[in-house]
């Protein structure tokens, strides 16, 4: 069962996946593949230990988004550190906890299994994917490792022995707070769908119109559908006509047999579920013009508007937009969308930057394991420089450093700017 669930990976990304062409000969099946079958004569392999060996042969594509899973289930579990990290320097500060009760956010990691964080960082690059420490993921590195060298807020050290904890479902953040009676503070943590972020706008309305400054925090976005949030953008632009090149998010969908089954049916389902008729009729059209007219054709260029005119509201009148590199995807062009209005100042860490190759369809098999892919290639890749730095880049970027652990400095800075610009408007 492995082997062919694996071959089928193998001939997706061959064919299907976006990238395929621009990264032909990159990997290297045959070794993956002789794993998989010795464990299997051995009665060797489990679902995990499966798991792991198609994520390391998907890390010769070097594109962050493409994701191989366990779906979860009541007897199939997926396994988290039970904390979060981000390197400064030589350490690995522990920044979230979701399940390890003997950490606190700001202890800091010094070593696993005796080997230094720095070297650490050497051996894994491949899985790193990054230059900058501040926008590495250590998630699935430290997973396979057993004791961790701790120094605790206090200055005390110990080896701890490392513990899978089950993942933590996903919970969604829409919410729009007051922070001071000329301030809104709305995170989104997601676009997954339009009716939820509608719904948000509709009862705040009032304020909205009403509020001179507004934080938008999308430091922890996992993308969706740009269609999502249309409905808030009219509050993004100043009320008067702006014109956006849209020229930059052009692409090619590689539309072959298989890319478009899986799409239409995921269409399919997904209009089942919504209510907003905006969005329902927009992805029908989606459907039909883009995957049933195009199906099987291979690379196509879907013509969309050059520029895309909006005029928006008066309030609020100023906004800052707070951004990392946990924002991706359809998070990705939501902050390139609002660097283009000129009452948004955008502050933090460059965003993910996913959208190289997007527009990810999934596949599954015995409903226990998911691959999810790109089908679309931004056309921008065969103009960009070499080693050009991925993301959408803030205006005013702030570094991480451990202090971010135990104060919100990018929201101190927010407000700092926004009485600024409260006060040259006096």
């Amino acid at each position: 069962m492995y082997t062919e669930i694996f071959r089928e990976v193998v001939d997706i990304m061959h064919h299907d996946y976006a990238g395929y062409i621009d990264k032909k000969g990159w990997d290297n099946p045959e070794e993956f593949e002789s794993k998989i079958m010795e464990l299997e004569r051995n009665a060797n392999l489990t679902p995990h230990s499966f798991l792991k060996i198609v994520e390391d042969y998907l890390l010769d594509f070097k594109d962050p988004h493409i994701f191989f899973n366990l779906i979860q289930s009541e007897t199939q579990k997926q396994l988290d550190n039970g904390f979060r990290v981000r390197r400064y320097q030589d350490k690995l500060y522990v920044t979230t906890l979701s399940g390890e009760k003997r950490l606190k956010p700001g202890d800091a990691i010094l070593s696993l299994n005796n080997t230094p964080i720095p070297e650490l960082v050497r051996k894994h690059q491949r899985e790193l994917m990054e230059t900058k420490a501040e926008r590495e993921d250590w998630r699935k590195i430290i997973r396979n490792y057993d004791v961790a060298e701790i120094i605790h807020l206090d200055g005390s050290t110990e080896f701890m022995e490392l513990k899978a904890y089950e993942k933590p479902a996903y919970v969604p953040q829409h919410t729009i707070t007051k922070v001071d009676e000329d301030t809104l503070c709305m995170t989104l943590t997601d676009f997954n769908e339009p009716d939820t972020l509608t719904t948000l706008l509709s009862k705040h309305e009032q304020e909205l119109t009403a509020t001179k400054n507004l934080i938008i925090d999308v430091r922890i976005n996992y993308g969706g559908s740009t269609l999502a949030y249309q409905s808030l953008e009219k509050y993004l632009f100043p009320d008067h006509n702006i014109t956006i090149d849209m020229q930059d998010y052009f692409m090619k969908f590689n539309i072959t047999d298989r890319n478009a089954d899986l799409m239409i049916q995921s269409i399919n389902e997904e209009l089942t579920k919504i209510d907003n008729e905006e969005y329902r009729t927009s992805l029908t059209r989606w459907k039909e013009e883009v995957w049933v007219k195009h199906k099987g054709k291979g690379f196509v260029s879907i013509e969309d508007e050059e520029v895309y005119e909006i005029t928006g509201t008066k309030s609020p009148e100023h906004i800052v937009l707070l951004t990392d590199n946990y924002c991706g995807s359809a998070g990705d062009v939501f902050v390139w969308l609002c660097k283009k209005s000129p009452k948004i100042t955008v502050l933090g860490r460059p965003t993910m930057g996913l959208n190289d190759y997007s527009n990810l369809i999934d596949i599954t098999w015995n409903n226990q394991f998911q691959l999810m892919y790109p089908t679309s290639r931004l056309n921008l890749l065969d103009k960009r420089k070499p080693g050009a730095e991925p993301g959408i880049k803030p205006d005013i970027y702030i570094p991480w450093t451990p202090e971010h652990i135990r104060k919100d400095i990018d929201m101190c800075c927010a407000m700092e700017i926004l009485n600024e610009k409260n006060k040259a408007h006096r």
